[in-house]
């Protein structure tokens, strides 16, 4: 999109009903911060682009660096109760796959957004920062799961480690998606999945 024709679309929105959800407001700001660049957009830009006031901003979002999260928390609920809704007998790590290609799944209309925003989450050096606090959430949800099947406290060495593998995997296959527009995110996290399972699953066959 170029600056003008993003200026136009801003402009454009200023007229239109106020925005109080959380997935338009993060819209809104990825395409903010396409046009103008990150550390340029600030959240007043953000809330007169949406027609809202900064106080009614800041009752979706704590800051700026939430927003290319969109509402992360509760996909991470998700995550975790799918996780523990499956059954026992589902092997380990192929219900470590399952979780993470559902987590990762996403409308066609969301897909471009998603785009811009982990392009955003993996380049722009504070995003990168905050990004850690985020990250460790979800290796939280994978801990937890890993040692509830083992039988292991969540922070000892296993979970943690299977935690930190699936987030290497799969940021493994963000950076190939982001590096070819015409891949696939599904499929790449199916293939680096199938790897790591080629590792673990003789090891955590169910």
């Amino acid at each position: 999109m170029s600056v003008s024709s993003g200026s136009e679309a801003v402009r454009g929105r200023l007229g239109r009903q106020p925005s109080t959800s959380p997935a338009e407001l993060s819209h809104i700001a990825l395409e903010l911060f396409v046009e103008r660049g990150f550390e340029e957009t600030t959240v007043g830009d953000i809330a007169a682009a949406a027609g809202i006031s900064r106080r009614t901003f800041f009752r979706y979002f704590s800051s700026k660096n939430d927003l290319p999260w969109g509402d992360f928390d509760s996909l991470l609920a998700a995550m975790r109760e799918f996780l523990n809704d499956l059954p026992e007998t589902v092997p380990l790590v192929e219900a470590l796959h399952a979780a993470v290609i559902r987590f990762n799944r996403f409308p066609t209309a969301e897909v471009p957004y998603h785009r811009r925003r982990m392009r955003l989450l993996l380049t722009v050096p504070s995003l990168v920062a905050h990004s850690t606090l985020r990250y460790a959430a979800w290796r939280q949800v994978v801990a937890e799961f890993v040692g509830r099947r083992l039988g292991v406290p969540a922070s000892s060495l296993e979970p943690q480690a299977m935690a930190w593998a699936l987030l290497g995997v799969s940021l493994s296959a963000y950076e190939q998606w982001l590096a070819d527009e015409n891949s696939d995110l599904i499929e790449l996290l199916d293939t680096a999945y199938a790897m790591l399972s080629t590792s673990f699953g003789s090891r955590y066959p169910a």
